[in-house]
């Protein structure tokens, strides 16, 4: 019976999953760097958020050509996503995407807005790119109006908050 105890016993930490369990510290090293990724994401998705919102260039009516006057506020947003770069490599964050949404106001159809949404999203990432984001780092997505910031956007002023673009980052 002893024997059979032993056997079942190195059988065990034989296996990858269990083998890993017996090293507490390691499980707890990992958990800690999670953490302290998650903490970073989510202070770098706070500052993203804010300086789109501080920095939202208009386009053309139904296209997705900037108006004129956006080249400070797009330097801006760019300098935030490099500072946001450096704190996520300070981090230790490998694998991660900078997310620029499009949204529209619920005008008009709704897969046309989908589809200018994104167009706009990636006038903005071209924008950035020019301005030093690396281009591997960084999406275009359009959501139209499936994701308003007030609802009904019964009124011009509604409208104009939901017309946005976002940046967030991915890990």
């Amino acid at each position: 019976m002893k024997l059979k105890a032993l056997c079942l016993s190195v059988s065990l930490l034989a296996l990858p999953g269990v083998a890993s369990a017996q090293n507490p510290l390691d499980a707890l090293k990992k958990t800690a760097g999670d953490a302290g990724k998650g903490a970073v994401e989510k202070r770098v998705n706070t500052k993203l958020m804010d300086e789109g919102r501080k920095n939202q260039c208009s386009f053309k009516s139904g296209t997705a050509e900037l108006d004129a006057g956006c080249d400070a506020k797009l330097k801006k947003l760019a300098a935030a996503l490099i500072d946001a770069k450096k704190q996520l490599d300070g981090a230790g964050a490998k694998s991660y995407k900078f997310e620029v949404s499009g949204h529209t106001d619920s005008s008009g159809d709704a897969a046309k807005n989908k589809k200018l949404s994104e167009q706009r999203a990636e006038t903005i990432v071209k924008e950035l790119v020019a301005r030093g984001v690396p281009r591997n780092e960084i999406i275009a997505v359009g959501f139209g109006s499936e994701k308003p910031l007030v609802k009904p956007d019964d009124t011009a002023a509604k409208k104009a908050k939901n017309r946005r673009y976002e940046l967030q980052v991915r890990l």
